[in-house]
């Protein structure tokens, strides 16, 4: 039997102490998964001003801190204890001047100005906890750009130190748009060699990368859908980063996210009006007459509730619903909208809601246990992005029996299969051009189907017998980390 393996996630978020979208979700999730896998798990993440207690979580000082070589300065990382579920030990980074700000990348809309140093701070300071603590981990997860240079300094500053001798990195893209480049001087904030800025290392359209550093120094890449892995070796959607993704395709390798079904599960979730499950859907009509009290919306009982629960992102497809709200809101469905994001879109859906007040409702805030409502509530989730590495809504809204209309790119097409009446196979409608005729007409073929009582039941019973456990997932990661262990 193989033996359990010490991992080390690095990560700027983790569910529940600090999420701005999928990111956290998996952070928060996968350690849990491989922890009741049988492996030595332990997290670190920033120590952000905005980290909350949750539930019976505590969050502990170690009284132990640690000098970091950040340019010229040697800052102090004072280094907190929580635990996520009571059960993976979660190391908070922490340091006033770096994180004790109001987010956790920027404010209003604008990245802070030091990002490049505030994780050059986190990267070094989490090998560094490693070696204060004792804990030589088999195999260091590496997150976004946020965590990308922890495989660079493995390579290139402790390469000689036998206390990471033995120690192997595991990359993950969850979103390649997001890429953390920075001007030049960065090297010599990070303390880097000056001999690993060139275009086969750290350097990129001359700037200096922390996700490429991730791309080229680490042992294995991944990204979290199978579809997604083919996508960003092409130009389209490689954000000029396919030419380094080309050359690591062979250790590239995708991986689908998974959902924590503790979390969301409509037959136990204490958000929703009432429970259900996929051989007892009463429930579920309760959900949706609570959620349309709730929102003060009126819809026809044979027209279907849809929903999106986003943020507020050119990327999310935003700009198709908006240039086609007028011809959307004609289906005669009702409408509801939860999410963030750009203040431009956050005006027009305000907007909007008072012109077609009764029909659509948007909530324009971050809300867990609305979101957890809306989702169980809604018979169609609407998702229309121009891309996406994976999506995690979807899956939630598989698991509630709400059918996604999506557009099939990235995790959606791994998820998201068109629904035949005549087979009974399907899961949903997706559409594959990003235009608004092709975004309707899945939209009026769901609506279609929704007032025939049979097929529908069928479709949703479909999405709610998927398995898209984080077990699955977790297990796939133990399957390349050994890979990782076993080449040299």
């Amino acid at each position: 039997m193989a033996r359990p393996l010490k991992i080390l996630s690095v990560a700027a978020e983790a569910h529940p102490f600090a999420k701005t979208g999928g990111l956290g979700d998996v952070c928060g999730a996968l350690p849990l998964a491989h922890h009741r896998l049988g492996h030595d798990v332990r997290c670190v993440l920033p120590h952000y001003a905005s980290v909350s207690t949750h539930g019976k979580a505590t969050i502990q000082n170690t009284g132990r801190t640690l000098s970091i070589p950040v340019g010229i300065s040697n800052p102090q990382a004072a280094i907190h204890l929580t635990h996520l579920q009571n059960k993976v030990p979660l190391y908070l980074i922490g340091n006033d001047f770096y994180f004790g700000r109001k987010g956790l990348y920027g404010e209003g809309g604008t990245d802070y100005p030091d990002n490049a140093s505030r994780f050059v701070f986190f990267c070094r300071a989490a090998l560094e906890w490693c070696k204060a603590i004792g804990f030589q981990p088999d195999i260091i997860h590496c997150h976004d750009w946020q965590a990308g240079l922890v495989p660079a300094y493995l390579k290139l500053v402790y390469q000689h130190d036998p206390f990471f001798k033995n120690t192997r990195t595991l990359f993950t893209i969850h979103n390649l748009g997001y890429q953390g480049n920075f001007d030049v001087s960065t090297l010599a904030l990070a303390h880097l060699p000056a001999q690993a800025f060139h275009t086969q290392g750290l350097e990129f359209h001359g700037r200096f990368s922390f996700l490429k550093a991730g791309l080229v120094y680490s042992d294995l890449l991944t990204t979290v859908s199978k579809r997604y892995r083919q996508e960003i070796l092409l130009a389209e959607n490689g954000f000029h980063m396919e030419g380094v993704l080309q050359t690591r395709k062979d250790n590239l390798y995708g991986v689908l996210n998974g959902v924590d079904y503790e979390e969301w599960d409509p037959a136990s979730d204490p958000w929703i009006a009432a429970p259900f499950d996929r051989d007892h859907l009463n429930g579920k009509a309760v959900c949706r007459k609570t959620l349309l009290e709730e929102m003060n919306l009126t819809v026809p009982q044979k027209k279907p509730v849809v929903s999106m629960v986003t943020r507020l992102s050119w990327q999310k497809g935003i700009d198709l619903v908006r240039d086609g709200f007028a011809q959307i809101m004609k289906e005669n469905i009702g409408l509801v909208l939860l999410g963030v994001g750009d203040p431009a879109y956050e005006a027009f859906f305000a907007k909007q809601e008072k012109r077609y007040a009764g029909r659509f409702a948007c909530k324009l805030a971050f809300d867990e246990g609305l979101a957890h409502r809306i989702i169980a509530g809604s018979d169609i989730l609407l998702m229309p992005s121009v891309y996406e590495p994976c999506g995690l809504t979807q899956m939630y809204a598989l698991r509630y029996g709400t059918v996604p209309v999506a557009r099939s790119v990235g995790g959606l097409a791994d998820t998201v299969k068109n629904f035949n009446p005549d087979t009974g196979r399907g899961t949903g409608f997706n559409f594959r051009r990003f235009e608004l005729k092709y975004l309707l007409q899945s939209l009026r073929t769901a609506s279609g189907l929704f007032a025939n009582r049979t097929p529908w039941r069928r479709l949703i019973r479909n999405g709610m017998s998927q398995n898209l456990s984080w077990e699955r997932a977790a297990t796939e990661y133990i399957r390349l980390y050994r890979k990782a262990l076993r080449e040299p």
